[in-house]
């Protein structure tokens, strides 16, 4: 369990606060995250990192001379917003463009393409290692489709020590890249892990066994069996990787590896180096030779008691990278040249313009309907935020209840700000999509924003929503959230609700059907198709590697979409009935 926490919603920002005080000498905060307190040296390529919080010391513990300048900061096991990524790159960024190398989860790729997409349109080259060292999240011919977890320190190494010795944005991708295919990771689980606030873990395991296999966001493992010896388990994840060494390996590659033996969190540090010298001996016998090997805690999973194995293998400018010097908070290495505190540097980078078009007092008083709304979306997700989380949890990791509630939340107080400043309905659905992505983070966070960001641009400021217009806006939408998103109908996800929303709006309104009467009926067509996913197998996304524990529950992203849409159907009725 977690003992010390004030307000769950509020950990995240609380612990990046503390850990800022705690390490000012060599980090600074800006919006979404934290950098480097020195400036990084024009024409030096600037590596950002990042993901949920809560797999400490990954990823600010990381930011510092030798390995990150600056690491994007997501609430709990959630993606950083695309606003957040963008602020934290912009501050670190000096002329020579940005690299982002990151685990390779949804909401992660999603967010991150985001913030890169706007880097790059604003003149800042910008582009990405996603790291996929996971061997158990996808097979061999599916490598792409692997989670990142504790070889992303490899992965950030390489990148670092590139982009130290003057490498162009092209070379440093080009070496993060190789450390990326050169890396493999394995690892199990005894207990799950509880979040801030939660009454129960994520997942449990009986007494006595273990989750083979598992992810570091409280995903379960692929397979359980009893809990083995230390140096049983050493057997297990020695032949496992090298059962998955990477089959690009030049002929004269491949003696000689950097190990990471990592604890997730509740793992003692005796107990790993009991299972080290097994690992070690182990190893040896493979004929390989370790090189500076890394035991303790890297990439943890909070409070999860597990332990994962990395072997990253080595050619020799991969050696020089991994044996490179760094100075972070919570990785240290060699000496390094530390620059002097820049106390000139603002901690506030380019944050969205808060302003409020001019508008029509028809559109102002759609407005009304559209707070309305977005209240109800917020009221409907407080009362389920346990129910969605408990979808989540049957193959993912938990946290959509919350996430949906923080985000929902900073939706309902952008909105509210909008409307006491006489802002049009397109704007209050800015407003609020913009607080939607940038508080709640992850996969939803960013679809959510997309979606209200797509529905607010054919709304508008000057006129009330008809039912064309809705329609048009749910489908730009789902065009939106299938760009960004890359979920298909079909993928269990809530493009399955979605696409036969906008379909049936769509026809609503060539039938000359009211908005009201289109989004009633809409409503139901939703209720069906979240229904209806439970009989789906989840293609995309955390749920992908167990996607038939989830066979026979629905997709809680459909869910509360679903839900959310039948909010609006009730407040437009009630409206209706107000107006008569």
């Amino acid at each position: 369990m977690t003992y010390l926490y004030n307000d769950p919603v509020q950990f995240a920002d609380e612990l990046i606060d503390g850990f800022v005080a705690a390490n000012s000498t060599l980090v600074r905060k800006v919006h979404g995250g934290v950098v480097r307190t020195s400036r990084t040296p024009t024409g030096q390529v600037a590596v950002v990192i990042g993901g949920g919080s809560g797999h400490y010391p990954a990823f600010a513990g990381l930011v510092g001379p030798g390995l990150a300048h600056g690491a994007a900061m997501g609430n709990l096991f959630a993606s950083p917003s695309a606003q957040q990524i963008y602020t934290v790159a912009k501050a670190a960024a000096a002329g020579a463009g940005v690299l982002f190398t990151y685990g390779n989860y949804a909401g992660d790729v999603l967010n991150f393409d985001q913030a890169q997409e706007r880097l790059i349109a604003g003149g800042i080259p910008c582009r990405t290692v996603v790291v996929t060292d996971d061997i158990s999240s996808a097979s061999a011919e599916e490598a792409h489709k692997r989670r990142g977890v504790a070889g992303d320190l490899a992965v950030f190494r390489a990148a670092a020590y590139a982009a130290e010795r003057g490498d162009d944005l092209n070379a440093v991708w080009t070496l993060a890249n190789r450390a990326n295919e050169h890396t493999r990771s394995f690892g199990v689980a005894f207990t799950g892990c509880t979040l801030p606030g939660a009454s129960a873990p994520l997942f449990t395991i009986p007494e006595g066994r273990m989750a083979v296999g598992m992810g570091i966001h409280g995903e379960p493992g692929i397979s359980e069996q009893d809990v083995p010896t230390a140096h049983g388990l050493a057997e297990l994840l020695v032949q496992g990787l090298v059962q998955a060494r990477p089959a690009n390996l030049d002929s004269s590659d491949g003696a000689r590896v950097g190990v990471i033996l990592n604890g997730l969190g509740s793992v003692k540090y005796e107990e790993l180096f009991v299972t080290y010298g097994s690992v070690s001996a182990l190893l040896s016998a493979q004929g390989m030779e370790i090189v500076d090997p890394e035991v303790g805690e890297l990439v943890t999973s909070f409070q999860m008691a597990g332990v994962s194995l990395t072997l990253f293998w080595l050619d020799a400018e991969l050696e020089e990278a991994w044996k490179s010097p760094a100075y972070t908070p919570a990785y240290r290495k060699g000496l390094v040249n530390r620059q002097a505190l820049d106390s000139n540097l603002s901690t506030v980078v380019d944050i969205v313009e808060d302003v409020i078009l001019p508008s029509s007092a028809v559109s102002r008083a759609s407005g009304v309907i559209v707070l309305d709304s977005i209240r109800a979306i917020k009221n409907m997700i407080d009362t389920n935020v346990e129910e969605l989380g408990r979808l989540d949890s049957v193959a993912g990791d938990g946290d959509h209840g919350i996430g949906m509630q923080r985000g929902a939340t900073a939706a309902l107080l952008a909105a509210e700000d909008a409307a006491a400043r006489e802002a049009g309905a397109g704007s209050i659905l800015s407003k609020a999509g913009d607080a939607w992505a940038d508080r709640a983070g992850g996969t939803s966070g960013a679809l959510w924003g997309l979606a209200l960001n797509a529905l607010a641009v054919e709304v508008g400021d000057d006129a009330a929503p008809t039912a064309t217009k809705l329609a048009a806006g749910v489908t730009a939408a789902l065009a939106a959230i299938a760009r960004f998103g890359k979920a298909q109908l079909g993928d269990k996800t809530m493009v399955d609700v979605l696409s036969p929303v906008a379909v049936a709006l769509t026809e609503s309104a060539e039938q000359g059907l009211t908005a009201r009467e289109s989004w009633k009926s809409a409503a139901l067509i939703a209720a069906d198709a979240a229904d209806a996913t439970s009989q789906l197998l989840p293609k995309i996304g955390r749920a992908r590697p167990h996607m038939e524990k989830s066979l026979g529950s629905p997709d809680p992203g459909a869910v509360s979409l679903a839900l959310a849409i039948d909010a609006i159907a009730a407040v437009m009725n009630s409206q209706q009935k107000v107006s008569q």
